[in-house]
Protein backbone atom coordinates (compact mmCIF):
# COMPACT_ATOMS: atom_id res chain seq x y z
CA UNK A 1 0.00 0.00 0.00
CA UNK A 2 1.54 3.78 -1.02
CA UNK A 3 2.24 5.32 2.43
CA UNK A 4 1.70 8.76 0.85
CA UNK A 5 -1.47 8.23 0.77
CA UNK A 6 -4.19 10.38 3.40
CA UNK A 7 -6.60 8.39 5.43
CA UNK A 8 -10.28 9.96 4.31
CA UNK A 9 -12.50 8.00 6.82
CA UNK A 10 -12.17 6.64 10.30
CA UNK A 11 -14.66 4.90 11.83
CA UNK A 12 -13.99 4.15 15.73
CA UNK A 13 -15.39 2.08 18.31
CA UNK A 14 -18.51 2.23 16.82
CA UNK A 15 -21.27 -0.05 18.44
CA UNK A 16 -25.21 -0.85 17.95
CA UNK A 17 -27.51 -2.81 19.94
CA UNK A 18 -30.69 -4.38 18.44
CA UNK A 19 -32.43 -4.65 21.72
CA UNK A 20 -30.50 -7.87 23.30
CA UNK A 21 -28.50 -8.29 20.05
CA UNK A 22 -25.23 -6.69 19.29
CA UNK A 23 -24.99 -5.97 16.01
CA UNK A 24 -21.81 -4.13 16.00
CA UNK A 25 -19.65 -4.69 19.18
CA UNK A 26 -16.72 -1.96 19.24
CA UNK A 27 -15.88 -2.00 15.40
CA UNK A 28 -13.03 -0.02 13.87
CA UNK A 29 -11.99 0.93 10.23
CA UNK A 30 -9.82 2.97 8.45
CA UNK A 31 -10.24 3.85 4.83
CA UNK A 32 -7.40 5.49 2.96
CA UNK A 33 -7.53 7.70 -0.21
CA UNK A 34 -7.50 5.57 -3.34
CA UNK A 35 -8.13 2.43 -2.02
CA UNK A 36 -10.64 -0.33 -2.81
CA UNK A 37 -11.16 -1.44 0.53
CA UNK A 38 -12.70 -5.03 1.00
CA UNK A 39 -15.24 -5.75 4.06
CA UNK A 40 -15.41 -9.57 4.26
CA UNK A 41 -17.80 -11.93 6.73
CA UNK A 42 -20.55 -14.28 6.71
CA UNK A 43 -23.95 -13.58 6.91
CA UNK A 44 -24.79 -11.27 10.37
CA UNK A 45 -21.50 -10.67 11.02
CA UNK A 46 -22.36 -7.13 10.85
CA UNK A 47 -21.10 -5.87 7.83
CA UNK A 48 -23.82 -4.12 6.58
CA UNK A 49 -24.78 -2.57 10.03
CA UNK A 50 -21.99 -0.54 10.16
CA UNK A 51 -22.36 0.35 6.02
CA UNK A 52 -25.89 1.65 6.93
CA UNK A 53 -24.66 3.54 10.07
CA UNK A 54 -22.05 5.31 8.01
CA UNK A 55 -24.84 6.11 5.34
CA UNK A 56 -26.98 7.41 7.71
CA UNK A 57 -29.63 4.82 7.48
CA UNK A 58 -28.61 3.57 11.31
CA UNK A 59 -28.11 5.63 14.40
CA UNK A 60 -24.81 4.09 16.43
CA UNK A 61 -25.00 3.85 19.88
CA UNK A 62 -21.36 4.27 20.65
CA UNK A 63 -18.56 5.41 18.83
CA UNK A 64 -17.30 8.37 16.46
CA UNK A 65 -17.26 8.76 12.66
CA UNK A 66 -14.11 11.12 10.98
CA UNK A 67 -14.04 12.15 7.81
CA UNK A 68 -11.28 13.89 6.12
CA UNK A 69 -9.94 14.57 9.70
CA UNK A 70 -12.74 16.05 11.06
CA UNK A 71 -15.69 14.91 13.16
CA UNK A 72 -18.83 13.97 11.48
CA UNK A 73 -22.40 13.35 12.42
CA UNK A 74 -24.55 11.82 9.91
CA UNK A 75 -28.23 11.44 10.37
CA UNK A 76 -29.75 10.13 6.93
CA UNK A 77 -28.68 9.12 3.90
CA UNK A 78 -28.77 12.63 2.38
CA UNK A 79 -26.13 14.09 5.07
CA UNK A 80 -24.05 11.12 3.39
CA UNK A 81 -24.15 12.28 -0.07
CA UNK A 82 -23.36 15.74 0.86
CA UNK A 83 -20.64 14.73 3.00
CA UNK A 84 -19.23 12.64 0.06
CA UNK A 85 -19.92 9.12 0.29
CA UNK A 86 -22.32 7.29 -1.61
CA UNK A 87 -23.55 3.68 -1.58
CA UNK A 88 -24.53 1.28 -4.29
CA UNK A 89 -26.90 -1.58 -2.97
CA UNK A 90 -27.37 -4.71 -4.24
CA UNK A 91 -30.93 -3.81 -5.46
CA UNK A 92 -30.52 -0.73 -7.31
CA UNK A 93 -32.36 2.37 -6.45
CA UNK A 94 -33.57 3.31 -9.64
CA UNK A 95 -37.08 4.38 -10.75
CA UNK A 96 -37.07 2.04 -13.88
CA UNK A 97 -39.67 4.16 -15.92
CA UNK A 98 -37.54 7.11 -15.57
CA UNK A 99 -34.26 7.99 -17.72
CA UNK A 100 -30.89 7.58 -17.11
CA UNK A 101 -30.57 11.68 -16.44
CA UNK A 102 -33.72 11.55 -14.54
CA UNK A 103 -32.53 9.08 -12.23
CA UNK A 104 -29.25 11.50 -11.63
CA UNK A 105 -31.03 14.42 -11.04
CA UNK A 106 -34.04 13.09 -9.00
CA UNK A 107 -33.50 14.36 -5.29
CA UNK A 108 -31.08 17.11 -6.69
CA UNK A 109 -31.57 20.83 -5.44
CA UNK A 110 -30.70 22.49 -8.77
CA UNK A 111 -31.95 25.29 -10.84
CA UNK A 112 -34.47 27.76 -10.20
CA UNK A 113 -37.89 26.84 -8.60
CA UNK A 114 -39.43 24.50 -10.82
CA UNK A 115 -36.28 24.64 -14.03
CA UNK A 116 -34.27 21.85 -14.10
CA UNK A 117 -30.81 22.69 -15.83
CA UNK A 118 -30.97 19.75 -18.39
CA UNK A 119 -28.72 20.49 -20.55
CA UNK A 120 -25.93 20.86 -17.99
CA UNK A 121 -26.56 18.15 -16.19
CA UNK A 122 -26.59 15.89 -19.19
CA UNK A 123 -22.94 17.62 -20.31
CA UNK A 124 -21.75 16.41 -17.30
CA UNK A 125 -22.66 13.38 -17.07
CA UNK A 126 -21.55 12.63 -20.38
CA UNK A 127 -17.82 14.34 -19.08
CA UNK A 128 -18.22 11.41 -16.31
CA UNK A 129 -19.27 8.84 -18.61
CA UNK A 130 -16.42 9.58 -20.94
CA UNK A 131 -13.77 9.68 -18.27
CA UNK A 132 -13.86 6.53 -16.87
CA UNK A 133 -15.48 4.55 -19.58
CA UNK A 134 -18.58 4.27 -19.05
CA UNK A 135 -20.61 4.28 -21.95
CA UNK A 136 -24.05 5.83 -20.35
CA UNK A 137 -26.67 6.98 -22.78
CA UNK A 138 -28.26 9.73 -20.83
CA UNK A 139 -32.13 9.66 -22.35
CA UNK A 140 -32.08 5.94 -22.56
CA UNK A 141 -34.99 4.35 -20.07
CA UNK A 142 -34.02 2.35 -17.04
CA UNK A 143 -35.99 -0.45 -17.50
CA UNK A 144 -34.36 -0.61 -21.51
CA UNK A 145 -31.23 -1.37 -19.80
CA UNK A 146 -29.10 -4.79 -19.19
CA UNK A 147 -28.18 -5.29 -15.18
CA UNK A 148 -24.83 -4.06 -16.04
CA UNK A 149 -25.62 -0.78 -17.47
CA UNK A 150 -27.95 0.04 -14.29
CA UNK A 151 -25.14 -0.48 -12.17
CA UNK A 152 -22.99 2.35 -14.46
CA UNK A 153 -25.86 4.48 -13.58
CA UNK A 154 -25.92 4.01 -10.05
CA UNK A 155 -21.68 4.75 -10.35
CA UNK A 156 -22.43 7.87 -12.27
CA UNK A 157 -25.05 8.69 -9.95
CA UNK A 158 -22.96 8.77 -7.43
CA UNK A 159 -20.06 10.38 -8.96
CA UNK A 160 -22.61 13.47 -10.91
CA UNK A 161 -23.20 13.77 -6.33
CA UNK A 162 -19.27 14.31 -6.13
CA UNK A 163 -18.56 11.04 -3.89
CA UNK A 164 -15.24 10.66 -3.03
CA UNK A 165 -16.35 7.55 -1.13
CA UNK A 166 -18.77 4.90 -3.07
CA UNK A 167 -20.06 1.89 -0.70
CA UNK A 168 -20.24 -1.42 -3.18
CA UNK A 169 -22.48 -3.78 -1.36
CA UNK A 170 -22.22 -7.38 -3.71
CA UNK A 171 -21.65 -5.32 -6.96
CA UNK A 172 -21.02 -8.61 -9.16
CA UNK A 173 -23.71 -10.76 -7.76
CA UNK A 174 -26.15 -9.99 -10.58
CA UNK A 175 -23.12 -9.74 -13.19
CA UNK A 176 -21.99 -11.84 -16.00
CA UNK A 177 -18.31 -12.92 -16.08
CA UNK A 178 -17.46 -10.17 -18.80
CA UNK A 179 -19.64 -7.72 -17.26
CA UNK A 180 -17.36 -7.82 -13.92
CA UNK A 181 -14.17 -7.78 -15.98
CA UNK A 182 -15.46 -3.90 -17.52
CA UNK A 183 -17.03 -3.25 -13.90
CA UNK A 184 -13.59 -4.31 -12.14
CA UNK A 185 -11.61 -1.78 -14.99
CA UNK A 186 -14.18 1.35 -13.65
CA UNK A 187 -13.42 0.76 -10.41
CA UNK A 188 -9.41 0.97 -11.07
CA UNK A 189 -9.93 4.25 -12.93
CA UNK A 190 -11.64 5.33 -10.02
CA UNK A 191 -9.31 4.62 -7.94
CA UNK A 192 -6.32 5.69 -10.24
CA UNK A 193 -8.63 8.90 -9.82
CA UNK A 194 -8.16 9.41 -6.36
CA UNK A 195 -11.68 7.75 -5.27
CA UNK A 196 -12.23 5.25 -2.57
CA UNK A 197 -14.10 2.09 -2.77
CA UNK A 198 -15.53 0.17 0.19
CA UNK A 199 -16.44 -3.21 -1.59
CA UNK A 200 -18.41 -6.00 0.83
CA UNK A 201 -18.36 -9.26 -1.38
CA UNK A 202 -18.83 -13.16 -0.44
CA UNK A 203 -16.39 -13.66 -3.68
CA UNK A 204 -13.17 -14.09 -2.49
CA UNK A 205 -11.31 -14.96 -5.60
CA UNK A 206 -12.66 -11.24 -6.71
CA UNK A 207 -11.51 -9.70 -3.39
CA UNK A 208 -7.94 -11.08 -3.76
CA UNK A 209 -7.96 -9.37 -7.36
CA UNK A 210 -9.01 -6.40 -7.05
CA UNK A 211 -8.77 -5.00 -3.34
CA UNK A 212 -5.80 -3.13 -1.57
CA UNK A 213 -7.14 -4.03 2.07
CA UNK A 214 -9.02 -6.55 3.86
CA UNK A 215 -10.88 -6.02 6.79
CA UNK A 216 -12.60 -8.99 8.19
CA UNK A 217 -15.92 -8.86 10.67
CA UNK A 218 -17.34 -12.05 12.80
CA UNK A 219 -19.97 -12.11 15.23
CA UNK A 220 -20.00 -8.00 15.20
CA UNK A 221 -16.49 -7.57 15.99
CA UNK A 222 -13.73 -6.77 13.51
CA UNK A 223 -11.39 -9.23 13.43
CA UNK A 224 -8.03 -8.47 11.47
CA UNK A 225 -7.41 -5.78 8.87
CA UNK A 226 -4.61 -6.46 6.44
CA UNK A 227 -2.70 -5.81 3.16
CA UNK A 228 -3.56 -7.60 0.34
CA UNK A 229 -0.54 -9.60 -0.68
CA UNK A 230 0.60 -12.22 -3.11
CA UNK A 231 0.98 -14.43 -0.34
CA UNK A 232 -2.63 -14.73 0.59
CA UNK A 233 -5.33 -16.61 -0.67
CA UNK A 234 -9.07 -17.67 -0.24
CA UNK A 235 -8.78 -20.13 2.20
CA UNK A 236 -6.86 -17.95 4.98
CA UNK A 237 -9.73 -15.47 3.83
CA UNK A 238 -11.85 -18.12 4.46
CA UNK A 239 -10.52 -19.25 7.74
CA UNK A 240 -10.30 -15.59 9.36
CA UNK A 241 -14.03 -15.55 8.33
CA UNK A 242 -15.53 -18.40 10.21
CA UNK A 243 -12.51 -18.67 13.00
CA UNK A 244 -10.82 -21.95 12.06
CA UNK A 245 -9.41 -23.52 9.36
CA UNK A 246 -11.78 -24.80 6.67
CA UNK A 247 -11.08 -26.81 2.92
CA UNK A 248 -12.03 -25.26 -0.01
CA UNK A 249 -11.88 -28.39 -2.28
CA UNK A 250 -14.38 -30.32 -3.23
CA UNK A 251 -13.80 -34.25 -4.37
CA UNK A 252 -15.77 -34.88 -7.29
CA UNK A 253 -15.04 -38.73 -9.06
CA UNK A 254 -16.07 -38.92 -12.63
CA UNK A 255 -19.07 -41.56 -12.84
CA UNK A 256 -20.94 -42.68 -15.89
CA UNK A 257 -24.58 -41.24 -15.81
CA UNK A 258 -27.05 -43.71 -15.94
CA UNK A 259 -30.99 -44.35 -16.96
CA UNK A 260 -32.57 -40.56 -18.03
CA UNK A 261 -34.66 -39.34 -14.54
CA UNK A 262 -36.08 -35.84 -16.31
CA UNK A 263 -36.81 -35.31 -19.31
CA UNK A 264 -38.15 -31.85 -21.06
CA UNK A 265 -39.68 -31.90 -24.44
CA UNK A 266 -39.89 -28.01 -25.81
CA UNK A 267 -41.58 -27.34 -22.48
CA UNK A 268 -43.48 -23.58 -22.61
CA UNK A 269 -44.85 -21.50 -19.57
CA UNK A 270 -46.29 -18.40 -19.58
CA UNK A 271 -44.08 -15.16 -17.41
CA UNK A 272 -45.37 -14.71 -14.17
CA UNK A 273 -44.91 -11.03 -13.17
CA UNK A 274 -41.56 -9.69 -14.02
CA UNK A 275 -40.17 -13.36 -14.77
CA UNK A 276 -39.55 -14.34 -18.51
CA UNK A 277 -41.47 -17.56 -18.41
CA UNK A 278 -40.12 -20.81 -19.96
CA UNK A 279 -39.57 -21.23 -23.48
CA UNK A 280 -38.77 -24.10 -25.75
CA UNK A 281 -36.47 -25.77 -23.15
CA UNK A 282 -35.58 -29.00 -23.91
CA UNK A 283 -33.20 -31.23 -21.71
CA UNK A 284 -32.32 -34.37 -20.37
CA UNK A 285 -30.80 -35.49 -17.04
CA UNK A 286 -29.86 -38.62 -15.99
CA UNK A 287 -29.02 -40.82 -12.90
CA UNK A 288 -25.22 -40.05 -11.67
CA UNK A 289 -24.86 -36.64 -12.82
CA UNK A 290 -25.75 -33.18 -11.73
CA UNK A 291 -26.77 -30.59 -14.38
CA UNK A 292 -25.88 -27.63 -14.00
CA UNK A 293 -28.09 -24.03 -14.81
CA UNK A 294 -26.31 -20.87 -15.28
CA UNK A 295 -27.48 -17.64 -15.90
CA UNK A 296 -27.92 -14.04 -14.36
CA UNK A 297 -30.57 -13.61 -11.98
CA UNK A 298 -34.40 -13.51 -12.71
CA UNK A 299 -33.98 -15.13 -16.30
CA UNK A 300 -36.02 -17.96 -15.73
CA UNK A 301 -34.92 -20.43 -13.00
CA UNK A 302 -37.38 -20.39 -10.75
CA UNK A 303 -40.05 -20.32 -13.34
CA UNK A 304 -38.76 -23.58 -14.66
CA UNK A 305 -37.62 -25.58 -11.06
CA UNK A 306 -41.33 -24.46 -10.57
CA UNK A 307 -42.71 -25.60 -13.65
CA UNK A 308 -40.98 -28.94 -12.95
CA UNK A 309 -42.52 -29.41 -9.74
CA UNK A 310 -45.97 -29.03 -10.86
CA UNK A 311 -46.38 -25.25 -9.90
CA UNK A 312 -46.82 -23.71 -12.90
CA UNK A 313 -48.62 -24.92 -15.80
CA UNK A 314 -47.51 -26.53 -18.78
CA UNK A 315 -48.89 -24.45 -21.85
CA UNK A 316 -46.63 -26.31 -24.01
CA UNK A 317 -44.22 -29.42 -24.64
CA UNK A 318 -43.69 -32.71 -22.43
CA UNK A 319 -42.34 -33.51 -19.19
CA UNK A 320 -41.18 -37.23 -18.11
CA UNK A 321 -40.02 -38.06 -14.94
CA UNK A 322 -38.98 -41.74 -13.74
CA UNK A 323 -40.33 -42.64 -17.36
CA UNK A 324 -43.55 -41.60 -16.43
CA UNK A 325 -45.45 -38.35 -18.52
CA UNK A 326 -45.56 -36.14 -15.55
CA UNK A 327 -47.23 -32.89 -17.87
CA UNK A 328 -50.41 -32.58 -16.35
CA UNK A 329 -49.51 -34.04 -12.64
CA UNK A 330 -50.30 -31.38 -9.90
CA UNK A 331 -47.61 -29.95 -7.45
CA UNK A 332 -49.12 -33.04 -4.96
CA UNK A 333 -48.97 -35.91 -7.29
CA UNK A 334 -44.97 -34.81 -8.16
CA UNK A 335 -44.32 -34.84 -4.07
CA UNK A 336 -45.86 -38.47 -3.84
CA UNK A 337 -42.74 -39.05 -6.00
CA UNK A 338 -38.97 -40.03 -4.49
CA UNK A 339 -38.40 -36.14 -5.83
CA UNK A 340 -36.53 -33.61 -3.16
CA UNK A 341 -36.84 -30.13 -4.04
CA UNK A 342 -35.09 -26.96 -2.66
CA UNK A 343 -36.87 -23.69 -3.68
CA UNK A 344 -35.37 -20.60 -3.73
CA UNK A 345 -36.76 -19.12 -0.85
CA UNK A 346 -36.49 -21.27 2.16
CA UNK A 347 -38.62 -18.51 4.56
CA UNK A 348 -41.39 -18.22 2.03
CA UNK A 349 -41.60 -22.22 -0.06
CA UNK A 350 -39.79 -24.69 2.04
CA UNK A 351 -40.05 -23.94 6.14
CA UNK A 352 -42.95 -22.64 7.91
CA UNK A 353 -41.20 -20.57 10.55
CA UNK A 354 -43.49 -20.67 13.25
CA UNK A 355 -43.57 -24.38 13.44
CA UNK A 356 -41.26 -26.51 14.86
CA UNK A 357 -38.69 -28.54 13.29
CA UNK A 358 -40.24 -31.69 13.91
CA UNK A 359 -43.18 -30.38 12.14
CA UNK A 360 -41.17 -29.07 8.98
CA UNK A 361 -39.76 -32.08 8.54
CA UNK A 362 -42.97 -34.39 8.52
CA UNK A 363 -44.83 -31.26 6.35
CA UNK A 364 -44.38 -33.25 3.22
CA UNK A 365 -45.84 -36.54 3.62
CA UNK A 366 -47.63 -36.60 7.39
CA UNK A 367 -50.15 -38.96 6.18
CA UNK A 368 -47.10 -41.66 5.11
CA UNK A 369 -45.02 -44.14 7.60
CA UNK A 370 -43.20 -42.75 10.27
CA UNK A 371 -45.00 -39.46 10.36
CA UNK A 372 -48.21 -41.04 10.83
CA UNK A 373 -51.93 -41.82 8.65
CA UNK A 374 -54.43 -40.42 7.29
CA UNK A 375 -56.12 -40.15 10.11
CA UNK A 376 -53.50 -38.80 12.91
CA UNK A 377 -49.84 -38.16 13.24
CA UNK A 378 -47.14 -40.27 15.14
CA UNK A 379 -45.54 -37.71 17.48
CA UNK A 380 -42.87 -39.93 18.52
CA UNK A 381 -42.37 -41.31 15.55
CA UNK A 382 -41.89 -37.65 13.78
CA UNK A 383 -39.69 -36.43 16.74
CA UNK A 384 -37.44 -39.21 16.65
CA UNK A 385 -36.65 -39.10 12.86
CA UNK A 386 -36.13 -35.52 13.34
CA UNK A 387 -33.05 -35.93 16.04
CA UNK A 388 -31.86 -38.53 13.51
CA UNK A 389 -32.06 -36.12 10.70
CA UNK A 390 -30.67 -33.06 12.59
CA UNK A 391 -27.81 -35.63 13.49
CA UNK A 392 -26.78 -36.44 9.88
CA UNK A 393 -27.09 -32.75 8.75
CA UNK A 394 -25.61 -31.21 11.97
CA UNK A 395 -28.15 -28.95 12.33
CA UNK A 396 -27.02 -26.46 15.28
CA UNK A 397 -30.56 -26.27 17.55
CA UNK A 398 -32.18 -26.87 20.84
CA UNK A 399 -33.76 -29.83 19.80
CA UNK A 400 -36.74 -30.84 17.54
CA UNK A 401 -39.42 -28.95 19.18
CA UNK A 402 -37.11 -25.78 18.65
CA UNK A 403 -39.55 -22.84 16.04
CA UNK A 404 -37.87 -23.30 12.55
CA UNK A 405 -37.64 -19.26 12.63
CA UNK A 406 -34.97 -19.02 15.61
CA UNK A 407 -32.21 -21.31 13.88
CA UNK A 408 -30.15 -19.46 11.36
CA UNK A 409 -30.12 -19.32 7.73
CA UNK A 410 -27.36 -22.24 7.43
CA UNK A 411 -29.34 -24.05 9.79
CA UNK A 412 -32.24 -23.69 8.33
CA UNK A 413 -31.10 -24.95 5.30
CA UNK A 414 -30.08 -27.74 6.80
CA UNK A 415 -33.21 -28.26 7.77
CA UNK A 416 -34.72 -28.41 4.29
CA UNK A 417 -31.84 -30.39 3.25
CA UNK A 418 -32.69 -33.17 5.86
CA UNK A 419 -36.20 -33.62 4.65
CA UNK A 420 -35.51 -33.36 1.03
CA UNK A 421 -32.51 -35.31 0.53
CA UNK A 422 -32.48 -36.99 4.28
CA UNK A 423 -33.55 -40.09 2.62
CA UNK A 424 -32.69 -41.74 -1.04
CA UNK A 425 -34.14 -39.72 -4.05
CA UNK A 426 -34.15 -39.74 -7.46
CA UNK A 427 -34.19 -36.61 -8.55
CA UNK A 428 -33.01 -33.18 -6.75
CA UNK A 429 -34.71 -29.81 -7.70
CA UNK A 430 -32.15 -27.67 -5.83
CA UNK A 431 -32.50 -24.06 -6.90
CA UNK A 432 -30.13 -21.68 -5.45
CA UNK A 433 -29.16 -23.49 -2.24
CA UNK A 434 -26.39 -21.99 -1.07
CA UNK A 435 -27.84 -18.30 -1.35
CA UNK A 436 -27.41 -16.35 2.35
CA UNK A 437 -25.25 -19.16 3.32
CA UNK A 438 -21.68 -18.89 5.20
CA UNK A 439 -19.20 -20.30 3.78
CA UNK A 440 -19.29 -23.68 6.06
CA UNK A 441 -22.95 -24.02 5.56
CA UNK A 442 -22.40 -23.76 1.63
CA UNK A 443 -19.82 -26.78 1.83
CA UNK A 444 -22.20 -28.56 3.67
CA UNK A 445 -24.27 -28.57 0.81
CA UNK A 446 -21.88 -28.94 -2.10
CA UNK A 447 -21.07 -32.39 -0.12
CA UNK A 448 -24.35 -33.29 0.00
CA UNK A 449 -24.85 -32.50 -3.60
CA UNK A 450 -22.39 -34.73 -4.89
CA UNK A 451 -22.90 -37.57 -2.17
CA UNK A 452 -26.48 -37.92 -3.80
CA UNK A 453 -25.04 -37.68 -7.05
CA UNK A 454 -22.50 -40.63 -6.70
CA UNK A 455 -25.86 -42.57 -4.84
CA UNK A 456 -27.16 -42.37 -7.91
CA UNK A 457 -29.91 -39.25 -7.77
CA UNK A 458 -30.11 -36.84 -11.08
CA UNK A 459 -29.31 -33.57 -9.67
CA UNK A 460 -30.70 -30.59 -11.19
CA UNK A 461 -28.85 -27.42 -9.68
CA UNK A 462 -29.77 -24.00 -10.56
CA UNK A 463 -27.63 -21.49 -9.34
CA UNK A 464 -26.19 -17.91 -10.13
CA UNK A 465 -23.02 -18.22 -8.85
CA UNK A 466 -20.65 -19.08 -11.95
CA UNK A 467 -18.09 -20.50 -9.48
CA UNK A 468 -20.33 -22.89 -7.66
CA UNK A 469 -21.77 -24.33 -10.94
CA UNK A 470 -18.32 -25.16 -12.81
CA UNK A 471 -17.05 -27.08 -9.50
CA UNK A 472 -19.78 -29.12 -9.66
CA UNK A 473 -21.42 -29.98 -12.72
CA UNK A 474 -20.89 -32.76 -15.27
CA UNK A 475 -23.04 -30.25 -17.31
CA UNK A 476 -23.74 -27.07 -17.88
CA UNK A 477 -26.79 -25.08 -19.10
CA UNK A 478 -27.06 -21.99 -19.63
CA UNK A 479 -30.63 -19.52 -19.14
CA UNK A 480 -31.23 -16.31 -20.86
CA UNK A 481 -34.69 -14.31 -20.30
CA UNK A 482 -35.88 -17.93 -20.01
CA UNK A 483 -34.43 -20.06 -22.99
CA UNK A 484 -31.80 -22.19 -22.46
CA UNK A 485 -28.94 -21.00 -24.60
CA UNK A 486 -26.75 -24.31 -24.77
CA UNK A 487 -25.97 -27.49 -22.70
CA UNK A 488 -22.23 -28.48 -22.61
CA UNK A 489 -19.96 -30.86 -20.45
CA UNK A 490 -18.44 -29.12 -17.19
CA UNK A 491 -15.01 -29.98 -18.58
CA UNK A 492 -15.83 -28.12 -21.74
CA UNK A 493 -16.95 -24.90 -19.96
CA UNK A 494 -14.91 -21.74 -19.60
CA UNK A 495 -15.91 -18.50 -18.05
CA UNK A 496 -16.13 -16.49 -20.99
CA UNK A 497 -17.95 -18.68 -22.87
CA UNK A 498 -20.42 -19.25 -20.22
CA UNK A 499 -20.88 -15.46 -19.64
CA UNK A 500 -21.68 -14.83 -23.43
CA UNK A 501 -24.29 -17.11 -23.00
CA UNK A 502 -25.47 -15.74 -19.70
CA UNK A 503 -25.85 -12.16 -21.95
CA UNK A 504 -27.86 -13.95 -24.18
CA UNK A 505 -25.63 -14.18 -27.19
CA UNK A 506 -24.67 -18.01 -28.98
CA UNK A 507 -21.20 -19.20 -29.04
CA UNK A 508 -20.76 -21.24 -32.03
Amino acid sequence: MDDKRKTLLEMHHITKRFANVVANDDVSLTVEEGEIHALLGENGAGKSTLMNMLYGLLKRDEGEIIWKGEKVSIHSPAEAIETGIGMIHQHFQLVEKFTVLENIILGRKEGKFIELPMEKAQQKIMELSNSYGLDIKPNAVIENLTVGEQQKVEIIKALYRKSDLLIMDEPTAVLTPQEVTKLFEILKRLRKDGKSIIFISHKLPEVLELCDSISIMRDGKMIRTLPNSPDLDSRQLASYMVGRDISLNIEKEDIEPGEAVLILEHVCADPVAESPGVRDITLELRRGEILGIAGVDGNGQEDLSELIMGLRKLKAGKITILGEDASEYDTKKIRQMPIGYIPADRNLAALVLDFPLYLNVAINHPDRKPYGSRWKLNYKEIIQTTKRKMEQFRVSASGPRELAGNLSGGNQQKVVLAREVGEKVDLIVAVYPTRGLDIDATHFVFETMLKARDEGAAVLYISTELEEIMTLSDRIGVLYEGTLMDIMPGKEASVEKIGLLMAGERVS
